[in-house]
């Protein structure tokens, strides 16, 4: 019984460190725990013992069964890897960094992005978000948008599917969902779901049916203002904007509001600027944002009383602004994914 104690461990330890190879490794573990190995020959000696002293004899067995078979897992495991080891080579410190460096950099409208949040954040806006594909009733009811607005045919809305499907969330009805043409939606969102004061920007993409040129895309960025409080008036309106535009293209920046139309504000306006930073167009007044003051049937869809609130709400596209700041002339180029361009940057 002395072969059965815990020295064979200790043995089977000290052999196992000369172990160089996964051929010898096999050998020494057949010679243990082979069929034909010492533990295996053990076993076959319990017939010869007492029913008193079996289970003795079989606790021992399993006991050294268990710890051999875990030094021989942990060296198969060491060979495996330096056999691994061998067959890549040494090992290389990813770490270090390469000998021909380039460093990336923000894409141009991610940056204008973030320079619009700044600029708003700073005067008291917080940044909001929304989901790309929305239903009818956040993208034009909501919005205060007929059923014979334009924009809800199929000709310039990207709908999702003929298919019907249930707004449960916002319990409108029977709605279909469409990739959103404005981040509008945003402002439905956050005003269901706080209670004024509102102050937000809302970046992000929206999807038309353009047909792509040098100024338009299907696929662009928008960036939408909302702010509703008590006794919010045009005034509030203008001098945030004439803000924003003077920080954005500098202070000698001038702007005029143009009477429009937008179903969702009323009275509403064009935007139009002009500013020596913009280079050839410098004296030219260009069109650049439309706003106004939030329609009191919006706030109404909202559950906002528009006897004791109002607001104004503006937006614009974020190429088009990229486009006037760093003087590019071709909205395509965004999308391009060219070095050349990108590096600018």
């Amino acid at each position: 019984m002395q072969a059965l104690s815990d020295d064979l461990i200790g043995e089977v330890d000290e052999k196992l460190e000369s172990i160089l190879s996964l051929a010898a490794f096999e050998e020494l573990k057949a010679s243990y725990l082979g069929s034909n190995g010492l533990l295996r020959n053990a076993m076959k000696q319990m017939g010869n013992l007492t029913a008193e002293e079996r289970p003795e004899f079989g606790k021992k067995i399993n006991h050294l069964k268990v710890n051999i078979e875990n030094l021989f897992q942990k060296k198969l495991g060491a060979l495996e890897a330096g056999e691994l080891r061998r067959k890549m080579g040494e090992p290389i410190d990813v770490t270090l960094e390469s000998r021909n460096r380039i460093s990336g950099s923000l894409h141009p409208l991610t940056k204008m992005c973030q320079r619009l949040e700044e600029i708003f954040n700073q005067i008291g806006f917080v940044t909001a978000d929304g989901p790309e594909i929305e239903t009818e009733w956040f993208c034009f009811d909501a919005l205060n948008t007929p059923d014979s607005h334009p924009a809800r045919e199929a000709m310039d809305t990207f709908f999702l599917s003929e298919d019907i499907a249930v707004n449960s969330t916002a319990k409108h009805g029977r709605e279909r969902y469409l990739l959103r043409s404005h981040t509008s939606t945003v402002q439905i969102r956050t005003m269901l779901r706080e209670k004024p004061p509102i102050y937000i920007v809302a970046p992000g993409r929206t999807f038309r049916r353009d047909t792509v040129d040098a100024t338009h895309s299907a696929n662009f960025h928008q960036f939408e203002v909302l702010c509703v409080d008590e006794n919010v008036t045009i005034c509030d309106l203008k001098s945030t904007l004439d803000h924003f535009l003077r920080v954005l293209f500098g202070s000698k920046t001038e702007t005029r509001f143009r009477p429009s139309f937008f179903p969702f504000t009323e009275p509403s306006f064009e935007v139009d600027f002009r500013s020596p930073s913009v280079g050839k167009l410098s004296h030219q007044w260009i069109e650049i944002l439309g706003c106004g003051m939030v329609d009191p049937n919006v706030l109404e869809a909202v559950h906002i009383d528009p006897g004791k609130y109002s607001g104004f709400a503006a937006g614009f596209g974020i190429e088009r602004l990229a486009m006037l700041a760093y003087g590019i002339d071709d909205v395509r180029l965004f999308y391009q994914n060219d070095l050349r361009f990108l590096e600018q940057f």
